[in-house]
C-alpha cells in the first residue's frame, strides 16, 4: 500500500507527529544554485517560460531540503501577459505592467480560450516536474487571486495601498468588475490545465487582500475564490486547495468554509492562539517570520518550535508567513528543518 504524502495528509485534515512543510518561494534568489540557473535563462521571464529550467529551479529546494511539496516556478503576473498585457521586470523594481483603466483598455484584452498560448510552457513545467519529484514529495500549482492580480493590471505596478484598484471600484465599478471578471475565468481555465498536467495541490495567492474594506473583502476576495474553488472542484472534486488571504486579520476566520478551500495560509502577523483557534475550522499552514531565516540563531530555533509544538494538536502546515527573501541563509532553513523533523 503506497503511503499518503504527508502534505496531502495534512490537508485531508490529519494531524501529523511531524507536520510537512515547505516555504514560499522556497525556489529564490537566496539559492546560490537558483542564481546560476537564472543566469543561464537570461531573465526572469524567460525563466519562468523554459519548462526545463523553470522545472531545474523547481526541484533545487527540494534536493537540497527534502520539503514535502513542490511549487512550480511561475509567477502570478503571467495571467496578465496572457490575456495581452506588457509585461517586464525591472531589476530592484519589480513589475511593469500596461494599465486598466477604462473599457478600451478591456477590450483589447484576447479571449480566455487564446491565453494557453502563452501559458502553455507552464503546463508543460508542471508534466516534468510530475516526473521528476521523489514519490513522497506533493506538487503544488499556484495563480494568484483575482483582487491581486487585478490591482497590478489597474495601476501597471505593485503600490503599497492599492490605491489604484480602489480608485477604479469607486469611479468606473463596471470596468472594475468586468475585469475582476475576466480575470477569474482566465484563472479557472489556468488551474485546471494545471491539474490536468498533473498539480496535486493548488494554492489561491491573495496578497493583497488585507487592503479591502469588510464588504469588499467578501464581493472582492471571497466571492471570486470561491467561484474558482467550485468550478475546479466540479471537474476536480478531490483536488486539495490552499487560500493565502494575506493580511486578513479577522477575516481568516471562516474563509476556508467561505471559499470552499481545504486549507487557509497564515501570515506572520496573526498569533498563534488565533491561528490554533483556525485549527477547529481547517488546516492551517504558516507562519513562521520571514525575517527569522535571515537573523538565524536561537530565535529561529524557539520560535520554529513553538509553532510546531502549539499547532502539533490540528492539521499544520509548516510554512513561513510570506515568501522567503532574497538575504535568507540557506543554513537558517537547515536549522529551521532540524527543528521541526528533530
Amino acid at each position: 500500500m503506497i503511503k499518503e504524502k504527508l502534505l496531502l495528509s495534512a490537508l485531508n485534515g490529519n494531524v501529523n507527529t511531524i507536520p510537512p512543510v515547505w516555504l514560499m518561494r522556497q525556489a529564490g534568489r537566496y539559492l546560490p544554485e537558483y542564481r546560476a540557473t537564472r543566469a543561464r535563462a537570461g531573465d526572469f521571464l524567460s525563466l519562468c517560460y523554459n519548462p526545463e529550467l523553470a522545472a531545474e529551479v523547481s526541484l533545487q529546494p527540494i534536493k537540497r531540503f527534502q520539503f514535502d511539496g513542490a511549487i512550480i516556478f511561475a509567477d502570478i503576473l503571467l495571467i496578465p501577459q496572457a490575456l495581452g498585457a506588457d509585461l517586464k521586470f525591472v531589476e530592484g523594481e519589480g513589475p511593469r505592467l500596461s494599465t486598466i483603466s477604462m473599457q478600451k483598455d478591456l477590450d483589447n484584452l484576447k479571449p480566455i480560450d487564446e491565453i494557453d498560448s502563452t501559458l502553455s510552457p507552464v503546463y508543460e513545467t508542471v508534466k516534468i516536474l510530475k516526473s521528476k519529484l521523489p514519490d513522497n514529495v506533493a506538487l503544488i500549482g499556484f495563480a494568484g487571486a483575482p483582487w491581486t492580480v487585478a490591482t497590478y493590471m489597474i495601476a501597471g505596478r505593485g503600490t503599497v495601498d492599492q490605491a489604484p484598484a480602489h480608485n477604479l471600484l469607486k469611479n468606473n465599478k463596471l470596468v472594475f468588475e468586468s475585469l475582476m471578471e475576466k480575470i477569474t475565468e482566465a484563472t479557472i481555465h489556468y488551474l485546471k490545465k494545471q491539474i490536468e498536467a498533473g498539480a496535486e495541490v493548488i494554492k489561491i495567492f491573495d496578497s493583497w487582500a488585507g487592503s479591502l474594506g469588510p464588504n469588499d473583502f467578501v464581493n472582492y476576495s471571497i466571492k471570486p475564490i470561491n467561484k474558482i474553488i467550485s468550478s475546479l472542484k466540479k471537474m476536480y472534486p478531490k483536488i486539495p486547495i490552499i487560500v493565502f488571504p494575506r493580511g486578513a486579520n479577522q477575516f481568516y476566520k471562516g474563509f476556508a468554509k467561505k471559499t470552499g478551500a481545504q486549507s487557509v495560509a497564515i501570515d506572520q502577523s496573526i498569533s498563534l492562539s488565533f491561528m490554533k483557534a483556525l485549527q477547529a475550522e481547517t488546516c492551517v499552514q504558516g507562519n513562521l517570520d520571514p525575517t527569522l531565516m535571515v537573523n538565524g540563531g536561537k530565535e529561529l530555533l524557539d520560535a520554529t518550535k513553538n509553532i510546531r509544538d502549539k499547532m502539533a494538536e490540528g492539521p499544520h502546515i509548516f510554512n513561513l508567513g510570506h515568501g522567503i527573501t532574497p538575504d535568507a541563509n540557506p543554513k537558517n532553513v537547515e536549522l529551521m528543518l532540524k527543528a521541526i523533523r528533530g
